[in-house]
């Protein structure tokens, strides 16, 4: 969208919308957060929502419906076979990526549990440009490993280029010379790299780098989840694009790949997933996976409710007056904390705010997750549930050492079409203030400890009082109430 010029006000990110239904939000007194948190675990994935007041963990099921999504609902056919909404969904489909054929699951790591079972053997090398966690767990559940060959560039906290998800394409061919194209069962972009920052990759990049992987016969996947993103990035960003549609850029993308999946929980603003399969005998080779992990092929595990309102969200994901929105206000929430002298990434990405809570929290050893720590803290000191994007992220070795993270983030996601710039605005203020006392802050210990993705139900513990310090000082700033 264009920006929104003002005769008395400095430029301000706009919202192409306007609010119909309201969902009223609840902020608990200090003391009644830090006692939540302590209930807990210190895991901000096992808070309550009603005790949240503005919840940033994720924008994955959480992004709000157009009125035409949810008109479109009353339209499902509701069949456990055959249901015209699936055929509805795969046309849709088809005529954006020109690619015939879906599988449909109930969200993206289902994608990836269909994808692994499919590809990868014992010893396989999988390449990716950066790992998102349930990728890399399904990969490593069945014996695989991944090789991440992110540009360095991409792991520089503060930064001004436009494409910091891209692969090292040198790397690239490198890394199949040296395990052999055999050994790669196929090479996976993320098309808004995750756990670096929600950075783009470019479409110049992925095209060299499927470029490389035909050459040498090795399939490619784009995890297209955050594609949306991508394609703002990719059109205000790349200048060769800038002249083309939304719709173009999207379709001259899907033309490099052999297989596509995403999470409909952010791309399509609904609740479900697909892969999409270039090949027909490839489509076959999966398809009996579908019934036995997500339900019939014609719906996959998802609510045809849902697939119908994600039909009319693929369309409003190539909507430039929507999905600007997030971008927007990802890009004024990082540059006023910039500008505050909180470390962050830069430049904002999709998806949401990261704070680079290795420098936020320099004195908190990796071992003891300062992200995770940062990220408690925030909620304690304003009711922010925000996501730990670092070790506490990762999975041990097999010798049960810690596997230290690259990056120590915390991700303030930005749900579309769901905050105010007045409620991004608290948001700033209490990282601001919470960065003004970060020397209050120190680590976390586990006492409950899942082998796998420890992150969603594990229970740690602070290690000393820091907490009810850090609740005081709040309040001797705030008061109580706050």
């Amino acid at each position: 969208m264009p920006e929104i010029k003002f005769y008395k006000h400095d430029p301000i990110p706009m919202e192409m919308h306007k609010v119909k239904i309201v969902q009223k939000l609840n902020l608990l007194p200090v003391d009644e957060r830090l006692k939540k948190m302590q209930e807990a675990g210190f895991n901000t994935f096992q808070l309550h929502n009603g005790d949240i007041f503005m919840d940033m963990l994720t924008d994955s099921g959480v992004n709000a419906m157009s009125d035409n999504m949810q008109s479109a609902m009353l339209r499902a056919d509701d069949a456990y076979a055959g249901s015209e909404t699936f055929y509805r969904m795969n046309d849709k489909l088809t005529e954006l990526f020109g690619i015939k054929y879906l599988l449909p699951a109930h969200q993206g790591r289902a994608c990836e549990n269909i994808l692994a079972q499919r590809f990868v053997k014992p010893g396989n090398c999988v390449i990716m440009n950066y790992h998102f966690t349930t990728a890399k767990a399904h990969i490593t559940r069945l014996g695989g490993r991944v090789e991440e060959l992110v540009k360095d560039e991409g792991l520089v906290s503060k930064s001004t280029l436009p494409f910091k998800g891209n692969i090292d394409l040198e790397k690239l061919e490198a890394c199949i010379l040296k395990e052999t194209p055999e050994n790669v069962p196929y090479m996976r972009l993320e098309a808004g790299t995750n756990l670096i920052g929600g950075q783009p990759i470019s479409y110049e990049n992925m095209k060299a780098a499927t470029d490389i992987t035909r050459k040498y016969g090795i399939l490619s996947v784009l995890d297209a989840s955050l594609l949306q993103d991508n394609l703002y990035f990719i059109k205000t960003r790349e200048e060769s694009m800038k002249d083309k549609s939304t719709a173009e850029i999207l379709r001259m993308i899907a033309d490099l790949f052999d297989i596509i999946y995403f999470s409909g929980r952010k791309f399509g603003f609904a609740r479900g997933g697909g892969i999409l399969v270039r090949d027909e005998a490839l489509f076959h080779s999966m398809e009996d996976l579908v019934p036995m992990f997500e339900g019939f092929l014609t719906y996959g595990g998802m609510s045809v409710k849902e697939m119908e309102a994600m039909i009319i969200g693929f369309d409003e994901s190539l909507d430039m007056d929507i999905i600007s929105q997030g971008p927007q206000f990802i890009k004024y929430c990082v540059d006023q904390l910039d500008a505050y002298g909180v470390p962050m990434i830069t430049p904002g990405g999709g998806l949401g705010a990261h704070i680079d809570a290795s420098q936020v929290v320099s004195h908190i050893p990796q071992e003891q997750y300062p992200a995770g720590a940062l990220v408690c803290a925030l909620y304690i000191c304003g009711g922010i549930r925000g996501m730990e994007r670092g070790t506490l992220s990762e999975e041990r070795n097999a010798d049960g050492s810690e596997r230290f993270a690259s990056m120590e983030l915390v991700r303030l996601a930005l749900p579309r079409r769901v905050f105010t710039l007045s409620q991004t605005e608290y948001v700033i203020d209490r990282v601001k203030w919470v960065y003004d006392h970060r020397h209050l802050i120190e680590g976390l210990r586990f006492v409950h400890e899942p082998k796998t993705l420890r992150f969603f139900t594990g229970r740690l513990e602070p290690v000393s009082d820091w907490p009810e310090k850090l609740a005081a000082a709040y309040k001797a700033d705030f008061g109580e109430d706050q």
